[in-house]
């Protein structure tokens, strides 16, 4: 009895009235979507620098996904480009659903690390860097690997040599600091007036600060560096 009901359910697969009895029938093929996924990161990581190699984890053969005709990838938000990641796949016809697939995205190139020891609040020079080749995804997110990031820069904390140096480790210098006696130059159609002041607060160039004039009065400008608040007058 048990043996004719078996080679009955075989008939019936076979004819398409019952489900296939395999285990690992997979609703929705793993290839397509490890492709799509192949396909977004090398996109992705065009702008990186260096070397770049993608390795695309497993998706579940036994998933229970309908199949798709039209997937696309996508990183979770907060997700950086390098290092260990997890990548969104979506589909948008016929039926939609979302999964998410492991991978992994390695850049060796070149990046920057401190020659010398640097103190907090010391303006970086050339000579203050040195590069070095090595994995990028092991660096912190925001490595430097260019040495026009850093040159003008201040420390924003000590650093020994040979960290690795990252923009979150510095800030641009300030222009003028709060006390200092500065030049208040004052722009218009068709004229210009400088006049002396003492600036209110500490500005980097490009940010606003406020000044106090020989004569009293305060008021606002743009920090600029060489010790200048700029005042433009419509």
């Amino acid at each position: 009895m048990k043996s004719a009901l078996l080679r009955l359910l075989s008939i019936l697969a076979l004819l398409g009235l019952v489900a296939p009895l395999h285990p690992a029938f997979a609703r929705q093929d793993p290839a397509p979507v490890r492709a799509e996924v192949s396909r977004f990161l090398n996109i992705q990581s065009r702008s990186l620098p260096g070397e770049v190699s993608i390795q695309v984890g497993d998706f579940a053969a036994d998933n229970v996904l309908p199949p798709c005709l039209q997937l696309e990838a996508f990183l979770p938000p907060g997700s950086r480009q390098w290092g260990r990641l997890t990548v969104g796949v979506r589909c948008l016809a016929p039926s939609t659903w979302s999964a998410y697939v492991p991978a992994e995205v390695r850049v060796r190139g070149i990046y920057l690390v401190t020659a010398a020891p640097l103190l907090a609040g010391q303006v970086v020079g050339p000579d203050d860097l040195r590069r070095e080749t090595g994995e990028l995804s092991t660096q912190a997110a925001d490595v430097l690997t260019d040495p026009s990031q850093a040159v003008g820069y201040a420390a924003r904390i000590s650093l020994p040599a040979g960290k690795p140096l990252a923009a979150s480790q510095l800030r641009l210098p300030p222009a003028v600091v709060q006390g200092q006696p500065v030049k208040v130059i004052s722009r218009g159609p068709g004229f210009q007036v400088a006049n002396d002041g003492t600036a209110l607060s500490t500005a980097s160039d490009g940010q606003g600060a406020q000044v106090r004039l020989s004569t009293g009065q305060v008021v606002r400008g743009v920090a600029r560096n060489g010790g200048f608040i700029e005042i433009i007058t419509p």
